[in-house]
């Protein structure tokens, strides 16, 4: 199974204050919905209050929690990433995606092999914040740009980038 992040960053990679977004993007929301839909989506539980409490319809919702016997209605409660894969692997998924919060974004880069980010063209306070993306350690495979328009009050772009395999390396030189 491949553990992927999916994540909407600031160029300066804030992604959240006070635990809310930091921006409306109606197209970013379109591009996570279909990024992640039937598959499993891993979450601290603070990005899942955030989000109202209620699970996302058409997938499976992990949330990692240090409280023990904390629950919630239609979630799979684990107490750490590793568990959450486990869950996610247990049923076959042929991927799974870490959607928040900083702390387990900085825990799951080690171990993703995949980003699925929504670069904002702002800089923006913010007190959570998503990993520098090593450009030794990732590639970019891919990215479509957008202007700001009547719904976007900034410019973003979907990128998608994969962990370089040292034996990959040498297939970009031939």
């Amino acid at each position: 199974m491949i553990l992927s992040l999916v994540v909407a960053a600031s160029t300066n990679n804030a992604i959240g204050l006070n635990n809310q977004l930091l921006w409306r993007l109606p197209n970013d929301m379109k591009f996570f919905k279909n990024t992640t839909w039937a598959m499993p989506v891993i979450m601290g539980r603070k990005t899942f209050e955030s989000m109202g409490s209620k699970p996302l319809q058409g997938r499976l919702n992990i949330i990692i929690t240090r409280q023990l016997g904390w629950k919630a209605e239609g979630t799979t409660v684990v107490h750490s990433l590793g568990e959450a894969a486990k869950a996610a692997s247990e049923l076959d998924y042929k991927e799974a995606f870490v959607i928040g919060g900083g702390e387990i974004y900085n825990v799951a880069m080690f171990v993703a092999e995949k980003i699925y980010i929504t670069r904002v063209d702002a800089v923006m306070d913010g007190d959570t914040f998503f990993p520098e993306i090593d450009t030794e350690e990732w590639i970019m495979i891919s990215e479509t740009s957008f202007l700001p328009d009547e719904k976007h009050l900034y410019a973003y772009h979907f990128q998608v980038w994969e962990k370089v395999k040292h034996k990959d390396i040498w297939s970009l030189f031939r």
